[in-house]
Parts: C-alpha cells; sequence; structure tokens
C-alpha cells in the first residue's frame, strides 16, 4: 500500500472522481471544497453535465454510479434550422447511442460522492484555497492537483498560446432546468439544433433535486437574439428561453409550452473562452501544482463535453500516478502526466473549437447526407462518447469525401 498523500483542490467531477479512486489504490488523500454539501445542493445549478458511456464507465468501475433509476439519454437528434425561413429544418436526423447517456445535477452528485469519499476514508476540508493555502497543501503534501476549474487559483495556470485557438467568449451562454416538457415520442434524446447566425440551443432529460427534468442549453452568437439573458430575474429567464424556441424552433417551442422551472436556481448564464493552459503553476515558494481538468483544457459546453473530459482526465491522472508507482512526483511527472490526458483531450478542443466556427462545405455535405444514411448518422451519435473518431472523417476535407464515397462503392 502506498501511504502518500496527495491533496486536491476542488470537489467537482474530476477532483471526486480521482480522490475516490486514489483512496481505492491505497493512497492518503485530502480533499479541498469551498462549499459544504448542503451549500451545494441549496445552490445555483453549475452545469449540464450530460455523460457518455466511457465516462460513466470511469464511474461504474469506482462504484460511483449511484443513480441505476435516472432518466437517461438514448440518442442523438439534429437539426439545422435556417434563420430565414423560420419554422423549416433544412436537414434534420436522429440515431440511437449504442449504449445510453445519463445526466445527473451536480448538485445531486456532488454531495452524494463527497460522501463517499468519506466513507472510504478520505478527508474533507472545507475552505476557501489561495495562495497561502495551496503553499500550505504543498508543504505537507507529496504532491498538489487544482481541480477548481473557473476560481481564482485557476488564474494562476497561464494560457498556453500555441494550443489555445479563441482569445475571447463564442457563445452567450444560458441553462434553464424545467419540469413539465412533452418527452420526445420516439427515444429520449439529446436534440441539437443549429441556427446559423444565431447560436445553437439543445435539450435532453436529467436528474435534479426536485426529480427527473430536462435541460435547456442556449449558446448564443454574440451580439445575436439568442445574446440575451443578463440580469434576467429566473422568471424572465424562463420567458426568454421559451421566447427564443417560439421565434426559432417552433417544433421544440411546442414541446415546452407548458414547462416550469425546476426551482429558483435552475437557471444559469455566463459567457467564458475556451482556453488550453499550461498544466504547472509555480507557487511564491517555488513550488509547483499541477492543474487538471477544466483548469487546463475549458471547452465551450457546444460539445457537451466538460463533465466527460473531467471524468476522462480523473482517469487519465489516476493511471499514471498508479503507474508512477514510488518515485518522485517531480516537475517532469506532472507534465507528462497531462501530456498523457492531452492526446485524448487535444481532439475534443478540436472538434468544440470547430464546432464553434461557421460549419465547412464538407461538414454540411455530411449532416445532409445522415438524413438518408443511418450509418452516418450512427457515427455521428457516437463520436459524443468518444471524440477522438471525428478526426478523420468529419474534421478532414478528403476523409468526409473519401467517407462518404465509401457508401457509393458497388460490392
Amino acid at each position: 500500500m502506498d501511504s502518500r498523500h496527495i491533496t486536491i483542490v476542488g470537489a467537482g467531477q474530476s477532483g471526486l472522481q480521482l480522490g475516490i479512486g486514489l483512496l481505492d489504490a491505497g493512497y492518503q488523500v485530502t480533499l479541498i471544497s469551498n462549499r459544504t454539501p448542503e451549500q451545494i445542493r441549496d445552490g445555483s445549478i453549475a452545469s449540464s453535465q450530460c455523460m457518455f458511456d466511457q465516462a460513466l464507465g470511469h464511474e461504474r468501475a469506482l462504484g460511483l454510479d449511484l443513480w441505476p433509476d435516472a432518466p437517461v439519454v438514448e440518442g442523438i437528434s439534429f437539426t439545422i434550422a435556417p434563420t430565414e425561413a423560420p419554422g423549416v429544418k433544412a436537414i434534420s436526423w436522429d440515431h440511437r447511442l449504442d449504449a445510453t447517456a445519463q445526466s445527473i445535477d451536480q448538485r445531486v452528485k456532488f454531495p452524494a460522492f463527497m460522501a463517499e469519499f468519506e466513507k472510504r476514508g478520505g478527508t474533507l476540508v472545507f475552505e476557501d484555497a489561495g495562495i497561502a493555502e495551496l503553499e500550505r497543501y504543498a508543504e505537507n503534501s507529496d504532491m498538489v492537483l487544482v481541480a477548481a476549474g473557473k476560481g481564482e487559483i485557476a488564474q494562476l495556470f497561464t494560457r498556453d498560446d500555441q494550443r489555445s485557438h479563441y482569445a475571447a467568449p463564442q457563445r452567450a451562454l444560458a441553462l434553464t432546468y424545467v419540469n413539465g416538457m412533452t418527452p420526445r415520442e420516439e427515444f429520449s434524446a439529446v436534440n441539437f439544433n443549429v441556427i446559423p447566425g444565431v447560436g445553437e440551443y439543445f435539450v435532453f432529460p436529467a436528474l435534479t433535486t426536485t426529480g427527473p427534468c430536462e435541460i435547456m442549453v442556449f449558446e448564443g452568437l454574440p451580439g445575436s437574439d439568442m445574446d440575451s439573458w443578463k440580469g434576467l430575474t429566473p422568471a424572465e429567464h424562463l420567458e426568454n428561453s421559451l421566447r427564443i424556441l417560439r421565434t426559432h424552433l417552433p417544433w421544440e417551442y411546442e414541446r415546452s409550452a407548458n414547462v416550469e422551472l425546476t426551482d429558483a436556481n435552475g437557471v444559469l448564464q455566463g459567457r467564458f473562452p475556451p482556453t488550453v493552459r499550461h498544466p504547472l503553476a509555480t507557487l511564491p515558494s517555488g513550488k509547483t501544482v499541477v492543474g487538471m481538468a477544466d483548469v487546463v483544457v475549458l471547452n465551450d459546453p457546444i460539445t457537451g463535453q466538460g463533465s466527460n473530459n473531467a471524468s476522462k482526465c480523473a482517469a487519465s491522472y489516476l493511471a499514471s500516478i498508479i503507474g508512477h508507482g514510488d518515485a518522485a512526483y517531480d516537475d517532469s511527472f506532472k507534465t507528462s502526466m497531462f501530456e498523457e490526458y492531452w492526446k485524448y483531450a487535444q481532439h475534443v478542443a478540436r472538434w468544440t473549437n470547430t464546432m464553434l466556427a461557421p460549419p465547412a462545405e464538407h461538414a454540411l455535405s455530411l449532416f445532409a447526407a445522415a438524413q438518408q444514411n443511418p450509418s452516418i448518422a450512427q457515427r455521428f451519435a457516437n463520436g459524443f462518447d468518444y471524440p477522438p473518431d471525428f478526426g478523420s472523417w468529419f474534421l478532414d476535407a478528403q476523409g468526409a469525401a473519401d467517407y462518404q464515397a465509401s457508401f457509393n462503392t458497388v460490392a
């Protein structure tokens, strides 16, 4: 049994999952949270967190699949709705996922994971972590990982200009958690809608503090009709959500005409630039701490990969730490641990950044082809579970042409 002590700052998806994995492997783990379970449970929503099968598999491996009866997401639906013809679906298709996805409100999940962390022998500390606290953790731990993705200490990690493609936010983001939406008739799905020049809207079933719900996600282009969330009360936020659907996506409004908020904290709005950061931050003492998940690779939510990345980063770091054995946690190891994760995460960043830009001709051709070809639709759908697959066909013009041509070949 390894008795080394690791401190993780941030009790979110990646920090909790990694902490529990390390405990199971025999490490001493201290987890720092700036909020108690009660504060998380009673607070505002933080994300949309639809997790696909591979990410869920990392939870299952640690015995963290605690909601077997929660709603599931069975497929992906994709629609392009041109702004010049409201109410028309220029392209529309759907397909089942090979394995179901699931969304558990973090206000439900994180308190349960915290309880599990303590039950398995971890030390949970509630305090705000600044520079002085990081110095203390570094002095008293063999390694400090920072998993607090959007807070002050995340700014200690400097932007990697080579790997970051955008300097400014690309979307005005909004979430609306609702009850009373009419379910899809065919199968439950992430209903993804693209409105060129306006933004994107997707919606899917989830489990929140009050029970099953639907999560509405709005991605508005800056300055567009969908960039209209600042300063709204929860009731106004809901009305703005419905106004956008009435205006641009009448088929989604029909399902949503009778919805109400799950709770007064079931709304969120904001914006941030997608950013890749260098994995090490040096403290005034000269000691280094290493970032993980959103701290080092922060993607726009347009592809729904945030919690998936967090789970996969935790799994990657866990494997690296266990595989490192008794060797020193020097800067070379800390950097290599991130680079191993980046081998995967770079593909997610590339796909996400591509989805934020106007679609290329070959991409539109593939979207259209998926209407007639279930194999293409199936591959699109399952790319959400494993985004590296997109590189060889969806993100490459020649690969896209070769892929489409392969269906025209007569055997």
